[in-house]
């Protein structure tokens, strides 16, 4: 059949065969507004506590909050929908980033901060839980994971640059300043939106019903444990990465800024060429990734005095840690007839292995040390490792059984 827009769709999953490459920009642009929203009060907590009289802990909430709205919102979010056309879902999630912003701007207490913050928290977790079935309707399927690369474009920018921009635009014009300065940027998102993706109804094929139905599938279970292993480790690390470079290698506040940048970079330009890596090999990708970072949390914690070891291993971590959008790549293969469900729990899924890792990594360090806490990440990382060898031939064997092709672009292993 034929959308409106006068792009042919197939009627079993409404794939949008002419490929829509303007508008997987149009959501690059929101995932940087996602995450420079998500990001912006890491380096601006102490202004909003001294402005709206909280103590730090109180105004860390406001990262919190938006967590907890994004888990609820994955897990949630393909029930709610319903029949309702993604195109306009998506416009909708974009637009409650200009809502936020405003509110946070202008936020006059405490409670109307944290409603603008919640509303960051729908927005995250509406938006990623719909951003692999979205790609895999407007690209071809072997061009599924350079969509997903481009989509992750802009949240690979926005990490780099979201905290220390945060910073200077708050000692330039205030944080309210800095917040607001986001909502410019959603309203272009939502308008390259709404002139570039087409219509996309919801599927008339078969769907799975529900998240239970899903796990009950072992390809789906077992990986979404490998993922939660995977970013388990991975912020069990990262998080205390600051603490670890002041108290270990003791570096000064400059050196420490530009670490970070160096991280920031890394990544970026591993975002960069991670869809072609995916293609080579998926499930090759899903297991070198961790049991390199695993490595490298091992070496640093052998080699953490020394400022150029630490330098060239993290710039090594932020290269591979791109590697983590193969995770969605793979959600559009092992449940394709319901990738927004799918989605959703991966989501959930992410959001809950961080903050576990998060503070069972604050436990151990405050313990144990720097050096035992990034052993203990790097055995994590090697438990996902292994876990995603077995999500790799789980999901082969459950693509031979209904009759799919064995690849992502390339192959699958």
């Amino acid at each position: 059949m034929t959308s409106s827009t006068g792009l042919s769709v197939e009627a079993s999953d409404v794939r949008v065969i002419a490929p829509a490459w303007g508008a997987v920009y149009a959501l690059s642009l929101c995932t940087f507004t996602l995450i420079a929203s998500e990001f912006m009060p890491v380096s601006l907590l102490s202004p909003i506590a001294h402005t709206l009289r909280l103590t730090e802990g109180q105004a860390g909430q406001a990262i919190s909050i938006s967590g907890v709205f994004a888990v609820l919102t994955s897990l949630s979010i393909s029930s709610v929908i319903g029949t309702l056309d993604r195109r306009h879902v998506l416009l909708g999630l974009t637009a409650l980033l200009i809502v936020s912003g405003t509110l946070v701007a202008f936020a006059p207490s405490y409670p109307v901060l944290m409603i603008g913050r919640a509303f960051v928290g729908v927005a995250v977790g509406g938006f990623w839980s719909m951003s692999a079935a979205t790609v895999m309707r407007l690209v071809p399927e072997e061009s599924v994971p350079k969509g997903l690369a481009i989509l992750n474009g802009g949240a690979a920018v926005a990490t780099t640059v979201a905290a220390p921009l945060g910073s200077l635009m708050g000692g330039l014009i205030g944080w309210r300043g800095a917040f607001f300065c986001v909502v410019p940027i959603a309203l272009a998102a939502v308008l390259w939106q709404a002139l570039a993706l087409p219509r996309m109804p919801a599927t008339s094929g078969k769907r799975s019903g529900s998240m239970v139905a899903l796990l009950r599938r072992p390809a789906v279970l077992v990986g979404l444990i490998a993922v939660a292993f995977f970013f388990m480790g991975q912020f069990a690390l990262y998080t205390y990465l600051r603490p670890f470079l002041e108290q270990v290698t003791h570096v000064s506040v400059g050196m420490l800024s530009t670490i970070l940048l160096i991280i920031g970079v890394a990544a970026f330009i591993g975002n960069a060429v991670v869809g072609r890596v995916v293609q080579r090999s998926l499930t090759g990708t899903l297991v070198a990734a961790p049991a390199v970072m695993a490595a490298i949390a091992v070496m640093l914690a052998m080699f953490g005095a020394s400022v150029t070891a630490v330098m060239c291993l993290l710039a090594l971590w932020g290269l591979v840690s791109s590697a983590a959008v193969a995770w969605w790549t793979w959600v559009t293969r092992a449940a394709p007839d319901d990738a927004e469900t799918g989605g959703g729990l991966m989501v959930a899924v992410i959001q809950l292995a961080i903050t576990v890792g998060a503070t069972i990594g604050g436990v151990a360090f405050d313990r144990l040390g720097a050096a035992p806490e990034f052993v203990g990440a790097a055995l994590i990382l090697a438990m996902a490792a292994v876990l995603a060898i077995a999500a790799g031939i789980m999901l082969a064997r459950h693509l031979r059984q209904i009759g799919r092709p064995i690849r992502t672009g390339g192959r699958i292993s």
